[in-house]
């Protein structure tokens, strides 16, 4: 995903690979300002990407690797809005490059806003947890660093509950299908702290670009819903 003028030298990622958290106090400073300052209107819902939520609807920011192919999966399941972002990091404002340099601990980021009626959390967080390889840690496919961690930013203890159920419970079918264990971290976003918008051009990229890379790692099991056996298919 990173864009890369140089040479490939590690031989697993077209960028500089940082698995290690930085430190607040050794994150980049910056800036006041966001760096996206205008926000267009979704390239295929047509709604207001950074729209706060009515009373029947919910935010919940999922980080699975690429953003590009993250936002694109939510919107396929049915979100009301979404936009592409930083989260979980310490440096504000950041632009795509410092988080590239694993100098700001953000993850990329997909800003989801639903309908619990229409797409319920559980029917989501499936969709998330099938669309990458949770148990790769700092890592989907070639993309190598903290910014690709795995990571459900929760608004309410609900949303909260039903991850860490869903993950208790796809941990039994990846544990009897040989794989390892989830290293998706489940935390509240007054913990994690704010959603920084990543630059108009990542915003709805597959959808500008329906070619364009998307890739990530899947374990190819099934993530069984709440309530259903947990080696259902």
């Amino acid at each position: 995903m990173f864009v890369w003028d140089g040479p490939n030298t590690d031989g697993l990622s077209p960028h500089e690979a940082h698995s290690e958290m930085v430190s607040p106090d050794d994150a980049l400073p910056g800036r006041d300002t966001p760096v996206l300052e205008r926000p267009a209107p979704h390239a295929v819902l047509g709604t207001d990407i950074l729209a706060e939520p009515d009373e029947n609807q919910e935010l919940i920011y999922l980080a699975s690797g690429c953003f590009w192919g993250a936002e694109k999966m939510a919107w396929e399941a049915g979100a009301d809005a979404t936009a592409v972002g930083y989260m979980g990091g310490s440096t504000p404002n950041p632009t795509y490059e410092e988080v590239c340099t694993g100098r700001t601990g953000h993850a990329e980021t997909v800003r989801v806003l639903f309908t619990p009626t229409q797409l319920p959390v559980e029917k989501l967080l499936k969709a998330f947890f099938e669309s990458h390889d949770p148990t790769s840690l700092n890592r989907q496919g070639n993309d190598l660093g903290t910014q690709y961690r795995s990571a459900i930013f929760t608004t309410t203890q609900e949303q909260d509950d039903v991850a860490h159920r869903m993950i208790a419970a796809y941990q039994q079918a990846l544990t009897a299908a040989g794989k390892g264990e989830i290293v998706t971290h489940v935390i509240p976003v007054l913990t994690a702290g704010p959603f920084y918008p990543a630059e108009d051009y990542h915003q709805q990229y597959l959808a500008k670009h329906p070619d364009g890379y998307q890739c990530h790692s899947r374990t190819g099991i099934a993530c069984p819903l709440p309530g259903s056996s947990p080696l259902a298919s």
